[in-house]
């Protein structure tokens, strides 16, 4: 089966986001950014969309990797997808662009242990490295709103006697 038939199957379609992820040469920077485009529709992404997405993505990356031959296609995007989504997950729409951004610096960088988690077999590898970046993002967020909007400095310098 040629790469462009596969995308046209029902697990192509989704594992590319409907064949998004065979028009840039950055696929992985298109798939976050429609994933973002999502949020900012919908407002909010629900916890059930996100763990549904996930595990459909997760079947449909495994069947489309496997017809394909390669062991994470770069034009497969779903997973970019659901990682967004996860570093999203809780805050408003005002961070948006800097979990877009910052997701990005972690996939591309793949700092520990998600370098790791990518070697996972199949379809579960392909999506886990975006789903643990996903949640390190939102983790860091997190860390960064309660130092400077929830007065955590103060805190950090008090402890320490400042």
């Amino acid at each position: 089966m040629t790469k462009t038939a596969e995308m046209k199957t029902w697990y192509g379609m989704i594992a590319t986001v409907g064949t998004l992820g065979s028009y840039s040469r950055m696929p992985g920077t298109l798939g976050s950014m429609a994933a973002c485009a999502v949020l900012l529709v919908l407002r909010d992404v629900p916890v059930w969309l996100i763990l549904l997405t996930a595990v459909i993505g997760t079947y449909a990356s495994e069947k489309y990797a496997k017809a394909s031959g390669r062991t994470d296609p770069a034009e497969v995007i779903i997973d970019e997808v659901v990682g967004y989504w996860i570093a999203c997950w809780g805050f408003d729409l005002s961070y948006a662009i800097a979990g877009l951004f910052l997701f990005r610096i972690v996939d591309i960088t793949k700092p520990f242990p998600i370098r790791r988690i990518e070697k996972l077999p199949g379809g579960f590898g392909i999506m886990a490295d975006d789903i643990v970046g996903g949640i390190m993002v939102n983790l860091i967020m997190r860390a960064v709103y309660w130092m400077f909007f929830q007065d955590g400095l103060s805190m950090i310098y008090g402890f320490f006697g400042r």
